[in-house]
């Protein structure tokens, strides 16, 4: 008889027990996950935090679209693992053979002039453009597009098809 008593303990204490350990491991609970009130709304921890800027340190290199935004936001300029081209060419960089980091010391392009010319972005800037998420090799065509005092930072993932902004001022 206590073996029993135990037992119906144990198993109304297990759903507790499962749903406590699926709360602290983070696990789904089914399709939809954990249900929400109808004034509640559904929030995961990663599009929490990707709403707020990375924290960036001055001095340091960064090289992800977010990391370099909040840089140019913080300290109104580029990490130092940037330079601009004339600054590549001059150390041995040949764009058409994706040298760069072979003659620098994992550099990026940028801090220079981007012009515009297809009037995408607010025609009362003076923009300058930097590469993002570059990996050596070949540039690719993710570009982060910025005003030069900060204001307006912009984010291009395919060669300036498209932009995304990622700081607007009023």
């Amino acid at each position: 008889m206590k073996g029993l008593k135990n037992n119906k303990l144990l198993q109304s204490l297990l759903p507790l027990l499962v749903l406590g350990l699926a709360l602290w491991t983070g696990q789904d609970l089914g399709q939809g996950g954990l249900e929400t009130g109808p004034d509640e709304p559904a929030t995961s921890q990663s599009s929490a935090t990707s709403q707020s800027s990375p924290a960036v340190v001055e001095g340091e290199a960064y090289s992800s679209p977010e990391e370099v935004a909040a840089y140019i936001d913080q300290f109104g300029d580029l990490p130092k693992n940037y330079i601009s081209k004339a600054e590549a060419k001059a150390a041995g960089w040949i764009p058409e053979e994706g040298n760069l980091w072979e003659v620098t010391d994992h550099k990026s392009i940028g801090g220079d002039r981007f012009g515009n010319y297809e009037g995408q972005l607010p025609e009362d800037e003076a923009y300058r453009e930097a590469d993002v998420n570059y990996q050596g090799g070949p540039r690719g065509p993710e570009r982060l597009v910025y005003s030069e005092d900060g204001d307006k930072i912009y984010y291009t993932k395919d060669h300036y098809d498209s932009f995304k902004a990622l700081k607007e001022a009023n």
